[in-house]
């Protein structure tokens, strides 16, 4: 089993894009591979979860209204 890993960040933190974050296929209405958000764009976690069997911890960060896309820590920093 992996161990599971403590989230890094909390729900309602303001945090920024440290990469530019492009559609996998989870945003159907978007481009495959089309940019969702650039690096350094500002948003909110609005939640906390964990990312299946790697028991890693997933971010759910609102970008803007409505937009709303999971991220990895190495994908984001505090703002």
């Amino acid at each position: 089993m992996i161990e599971s890993r403590l989230p890094r960040y909390q729900w309602g933190q303001r945090v920024k894009a440290t990469i530019d974050l492009h559609n996998d296929g989870s945003f159907p209405d978007a481009p495959a591979e089309g940019l969702l958000v650039s690096v350094g764009a500002a948003g909110e976690i609005v939640q906390v979860g964990r990312l299946g069997e790697a028991n890693l911890p997933i971010y759910l960060v609102e970008f803007g209204e409505r937009l709303v896309v999971g991220c990895l820590e190495e994908e984001i920093s505090p703002l």
